[in-house]
């Protein structure tokens, strides 16, 4: 979530696109071109993209939540099963275990990575568990030895929320490149975006052409007059505006993460070794080697109240975000059972959490001016 600034001086958003010239002239030759939904940019992106992963299947939607809903109807995952998540993400990550019939089963966060705690995990697995959707928080993967670990002992199929994590590594592979289904988001804050979209890396072309059939009603075509639907599809496709977007963002996708490392870099310089310490808020891990670097949080401490905190910056002219109120907090999780106190980790950071500016265009500049207001309004 982000907020609206008040203030009249020079404002500093928490995040903003950066499209080059040569991006808006492709969407302009689309739009000229009369074919504006799904066509050859789709298949030029969904190819860049599969060569990206390593030449596993993947497929483009018009957003990264249908993606997660489409992986658990592949898996089988419907009434009766339960599905394991984390608390400490945006509601779509839940949403789409209730959207098929699953049960969501929360698991609470490490305090420091903000993913979800596997060493929690196996005391949640029970007859029904069927899956477990991970959540690479701010672009910093889960633990994935561990994670499919795991999931090989007791059978559960994974859908990995990498909503944030494109270009993110493990062990020097890109996250995508292996495991099992795996989500990314092309949603406008994204460290690459379509305006609105996502893509799926599934296991194979079995996988590949049910997501199809999925992601547009069903239908599956034969010949030039043959038309057949045997699934309940939904209406998920990318079009080729946003696909022509995509395409000029992918091929500055190292640049734009070499530039927000960089700029991470540059936060915890600027905040120095005592910050912590002398402040009481929590900065993020200081993973270089692993993390996109999507989003930069800080936790505030205790006793500053995040709204308080979030007014002042912005009548400084900086933009912020929070990222996220824990779900099972919502009126709708409450209502299936959810109360204060069962993940008290995820419900401080949720309470206390901001998201700092952090996006291509920024200057180093503007790191030391985000740091110096947050030291002032502490």
């Amino acid at each position: 979530m982000s907020v609206t600034p008040q203030s009249k001086l020079e404002f500093l958003p928490f995040t903003k696109p950066t499209i080059d010239e040569d991006t808006i002239n492709a969407v302009t030759e689309v739009l000229r071109s009369g074919w504006l939904t799904s066509g050859p940019k789709v298949k030029e992106l969904e190819a860049q993209l599969s060569a990206y992963f390593g030449g596993r299947p993947v497929r483009t939607f018009n957003s990264g939540t249908c993606t997660m809903e489409i992986a658990l109807r592949i898996a089988g995952i419907g009434a009766g099963d339960e599905v394991i998540t984390t608390p400490n993400s945006w509601v779509a990550t839940a949403n789409v275990i209730i959207e098929v019939g699953a049960t969501p089963v929360f698991v609470d966060i490490d305090p420091k990575t903000h993913n979800i705690d596997l060493n929690k995990v196996e005391a949640a697995i029970t007859s029904k568990t069927k899956a477990i959707i991970p959540v690479h928080m701010c672009g910093l993967p889960c633990d994935m030895d561990q994670l499919y670990a795991i999931a090989k002992q007791y059978n559960l199929r994974v859908v990995e929320d990498a909503a944030q994590a494109i270009g993110s590594l493990w062990h020097g592979q890109r996250i995508g490149s292996f495991g099992d289904f795996v989500s990314f988001s092309f949603q406008v804050n994204k460290n690459i975006m379509t305006a609105e979209g996502g893509c799926l890396v599934l296991n194979n072309e079995a996988e590949a052409k049910l997501a199809e059939k999925y992601r547009l009603q069903g239908v599956s075509r034969s010949g030039l007059d043959g038309i057949d639907v045997d699934v309940l599809g939904g209406k998920y496709n990318m079009t080729d505006m946003s696909a022509a977007i995509g395409l000029g963002q992918i091929k500055r996708l190292n640049e734009f993460n070499a530039k927000r490392k960089a700029l991470a870099t540059h936060y915890f310089n600027s905040f120095g070794e005592q910050f912590e310490l002398q402040t009481g808020a929590e900065l993020p891990v200081a993973d270089f080697t692993n993390s996109n670097w999507h989003m930069f949080h800080i936790v505030l401490p205790e006793r500053i109240n995040r709204a308080e905190f979030m007014q002042k910056m912005l009548d400084l002219g900086i933009g912020l975000g929070y990222h996220y109120r824990a779900i099972h907090l919502f009126t709708l999780y409450r209502e299936r059972g959810f109360t204060d106190g069962m993940f008290p980790i995820a419900e401080r950071i949720g309470k206390q959490i901001v998201t700092l500016p952090l996006f291509p265009a920024m200057s180093e500049s503007d790191v030391e001016r985000v740091v110096s207001a947050v030291k002032s309004c502490l």
